[in-house]
């Protein structure tokens, strides 16, 4: 029987989890868990450095809009010109492009989209955007571990990261 929580096999006996203490489903939904094709650590590399590449271009038109404005007086107004306008627009540009566009009905960013990749929950539904936040800043985490956290999508079984296990999210081509 597979576990509707994290998708675990489990003894046809047991009516929870060995892994995660979730109810069981019978074994009529294992077909529907084993048909993805489960989106490999390169898939999404490469996914990752299209959208930093469409990333890196908002804060640049922005800069070359506003810096003029800050650049004419003394280098500690520029400076903090910076700090006011460029530093959070960059986090919630990241932020939101994130996590709008996986919740969307395209369940991708544009990278993903351009590779044929999306990212579901376990069953394989649309994530809803309070999802997509979570997997968004658990990246974080993943990120502070040295990268393990993105790297371990080349070894676990579902092609999982760790903000994908977090949050409960597959990125499966699609």
């Amino acid at each position: 029987m597979f576990c509707t929580g994290c998708g675990g096999q489990n003894p046809d006996e047991v009516q929870f989890c060995k892994m995660c203490g979730a109810a069981v489903a019978s074994v009529a939904i294992a077909p529907a868990i084993s048909q993805f094709r489960y989106a490999g650590f390169w898939l999404r590399f490469w996914a990752y450095l299209i959208d930093c590449l469409l990333l890196g271009l908002f804060p640049v038109l922005i800069s070359l809009i506003i810096a003029p404005l800050f650049f004419t007086g003394a280098a500690a107004l520029a400076i903090l010109g910076v700090w006011i306008f460029i530093v959070p627009v960059v986090l919630a540009e990241g932020w939101l492009y994130y996590a709008l566009m996986e919740s969307s009905s395209y369940q991708a960013t544009l990278g993903k989209r351009a590779l044929g990749l999306k990212v579901t929950g376990l069953a394989g539904e649309r994530i809803t955007f309070g999802t997509a936040t979570i997997r968004y800043f658990s990246k974080i985490l993943s990120a502070l571990l040295l990268h393990i956290g993105f790297i371990m999508a080349a070894f676990t079984q579902k092609k999982q990261a760790l903000h994908d296990m977090i949050a409960s999210c597959l990125v499966i081509r699609g």
